[in-house]
C-alpha cells in the first residue's frame, strides 16, 4: 500500500499530514501527486468525496515552499465555483501548510474589497478565488497574474453548469503560457474536454472511477410519490420528507436536504423548524457571514439538518454526514451524484433518499441511466394506514355523529283537514289560469248539482221537435 511518505512530499508537509491523522493517500491522491511534483499538467477525474482537494494542495505547498511572492503578484492560483468550496480549500491549505511559511488570500464575494486588497498588496503565495471576484480585482488594477506558476481549476464540471467557462478561458489567457495546470472534475462533458485540449499540455490523466458513479458505500432509495391534489403537493411532499427522517430514527445523526429552488429551500427549512426539527437553510441569496455561520454550526454538530440548494452540493467537506435527502430530483443527472456524495465519505457508510413526483420521472430515469443501476423503490412512509378499531381518533367521530342535532321536522298538515278542527285549511298548489282559487275555498269537488241544464233532461224526440 502506498503511503504519503512514498510521494516525495516536503517533510514539513508530511508532518502536518501526520498531525491531521491521515496515513495513506486515496487513489486520486496517489495518482495525481507524483506527476504534479514533477511539474507536469494533471487532468484528474474522480467522484466527489475522493480527496481531490489534497491532490493539488499537497504538491502545491511542496513546490512553493521555496521562494517569496511579490506585491499583487500571486505565485499560484486556485479557481473554485462556489464560495463554500473556496473556503474549504483555504482551510485545507491552512492545515497542510502550518509548518511552512506560505501566505494565502481568499477572494470571494460577500467580503470587503479593501480587506482582500490589503492581503494582495502584501504579496501572497496562494490565491484562492471564485472567477467573478478574481476578475473584479483584476479590472480594478489590483491584481497581476503574470507570475502565476501553478494554476488549479477545481470542480470544472460545476464551473460549466454555472456558466463560468468564458471567465475561465479569459483567466487562462491572463496567466503565463509556461504555467503548470492541475485540472480536476467529476465528469468530462464535451465542453470541458475542449478546454483541457486547449489549455493543458500533454497532461497526465488520472481517472480513479467510472464517470459519474456513486460510491458503493451509499445505500440509495427512492419514494415514488403522487399528491392527492395538485395544490397540496408541496405540503404532502414535506410530510413524506418528515416521515423519512423519522423512519431513520437515531441512525440519522445529521442530514443534508437538497431542493432545486432557493424558495423551496427556505420553505422546507421553515416547515421543518415548525415541526420541531433542528434545521437551517443555506443558498446563494443569503449573506456570506450567515452562510459560513450555518455551515460551521452544521460541521460542529450544533445543527442537525442542513437544507441546501446545489451551491452546497460541491466541496462541502463534512466527513460524518449520515444521510442525504433529495427533496427534488436535480435537473442535471450529474448533480445527483454530487449531492449524494456528501454522505458515505472516506469509506464511511451513508444513506440517500429521493422523492420523485410524476413530473420528475423523466429526470429520474436520466439519473438511473447515468449511474447504470436501478435505485431500489421504498414504500412511502407517510402513506395513511387502514383505520384501527381502537384508534383514539375514531371515538370523537362516532360521538360527533351520534350527538349531531337532527334538522327540525316541520309538522305535517293534512291538506284535506276540515275547518272544525280549528286549523286553517291548506291551499291547493294548482291554480286556475287567472291565478285565483277563490272558487275552491272548501277544497271539495264541485259538480253540476241542482243546476242541471234543461236541454239535458229533454228526450231525444223532444230535442228534435224543438
Amino acid at each position: 500500500m502506498t503511503k504519503f511518505s512514498d510521494l516525495n512530499l516536503n517533510p514539513k508537509v508530511l508532518k502536518a499530514i501526520d498531525e491531521a491523522g491521515y496515513e495513506s493517500p486515496t487513489p486520486i491522491q496517489a495518482g495525481a501527486i507524483p506527476p504534479a511534483l514533477q511539474g507536469r499538467d494533471v487532468l484528474g477525474i474522480a467522484q466527489t468525496g475522493t480527496g481531490k482537494t489534497a491532490s493539488f494542495t499537497l504538491p502545491m505547498i511542496t513546490l512553493l515552499a521555496r521562494g517569496r511572492a511579490r506585491a499583487r503578484m500571486p505565485r499560484s492560483l486556485v479557481l473554485c465555483p462556489t464560495r463554500e468550496l473556496a473556503a474549504q480549500v483555504a482551510e485545507n491549505f491552512d492545515t497542510y501548510a502550518q509548518h511552512v511559511k506560505l501566505t494565502k488570500a481568499l477572494l470571494i464575494g460577500g467580503v470587503s474589497f479593501k480587506e482582500q486588497e490589503a492581503l494582495i498588496d502584501k504579496g501572497v503565495d496562494v490565491l484562492i478565488a471564485t472567477p467573478g471576484r478574481l476578475l473584479d480585482h483584476f479590472e480594478r488594477g489590483k491584481l497581476i497574474l503574470s507570475d502565476v506558476k501553478v494554476m488549479v481549476v477545481d470542480e470544472a464540471d460545476r464551473m460549466l453548469d454555472m456558466g463560468f467557462i468564458p471567465d475561465i478561458e479569459r483567466i487562462f489567457g491572463l496567466t503565463p503560457f509556461t504555467r503548470q495546470t492541475l485540472f480536476f472534475s467529476a465528469t468530462m462533458a464535451p465542453e470541458i474536454e475542449r478546454i483541457t485540449n486547449t489549455f493543458l499540455s500533454n497532461p497526465e490523466r488520472i481517472e480513479v472511477a467510472r464517470q459519474a458513479t456513486a460510491s458503493e458505500t451509499i445505500e440509495q432509495g427512492v419514494v415514488m410519490f403522487k399528491a392527492s391534489r395538485k395544490d397540496r403537493e408541496g405540503s404532502e411532499k414535506r410530510r413524506v420528507l418528515r416521515a423519512l427522517i423519522d423512519q431513520e430514527g437515531e441512525a440519522c445523526t445529521n442530514a443534508i436536504i437538497f431542493c432545486n429552488r432557493k424558495v423551496d429551500v427556505d420553505i422546507c427549512a421553515k416547515s421543518l423548524k415548525k415541526y420541531g426539527y433542528n434545521a437551517a437553510a443555506i443558498h446563494g441569496d443569503l449573506d456570506q457571514s450567515q452562510r459560513m455561520k450555518t455551515l460551521d454550526a452544521f460541521r460542529n454538530g450544533e445543527l442537525r439538518i442542513l437544507v441546501a440548494s446545489d451551491v452546497a452540493a460541491r466541496g462541502l467537506d463534512v466527513p460524518s454526514v449520515s444521510h442525504v435527502f433529495n427533496f427534488d430530483v436535480p435537473g442535471h443527472a450529474e448533480d445527483y451524484v454530487h449531492r449524494i456524495g456528501r454522505t458515505g465519505r472516506a469509506g464511511r457508510e451513508g444513506k440517500a433518499f429521493t422523492i420523485v413526483v410524476p413530473r420528475d420521472e423523466k429526470n429520474f430515469e436520466d439519473v438511473e441511466t447515468l449511474i447504470q443501476k436501478e435505485i431500489p423503490r421504498v414504500e412511502n412512509p407517510a402513506k395513511p394506514s387502514a383505520p384501527r378499531k381502537s384508534s383514539r381518533s375514531a371515538k370523537p367521530e362516532v360521538v360527533e355523529k351520534a350527538e349531531a342535532p337532527k334538522p327540525a321536522e316541520k309538522p305535517v298538515q293534512d291538506k284535506y283537514e276540515s275547518k272544525d278542527r280549528g286549523s286553517k285549511p291548506t291551499r291547493s298548489r294548482s291554480r286556475s289560469r287567472g291565478g285565483s282559487d277563490r272558487h275552491h275555498k272548501d277544497n271539495n269537488v264541485v259538480g253540476l248539482g241542482d243546476h242541471l241544464p234543461e236541454f239535458i233532461a229533454l228526450s231525444f224526440e223532444e230535442r228534435r221537435a224543438s
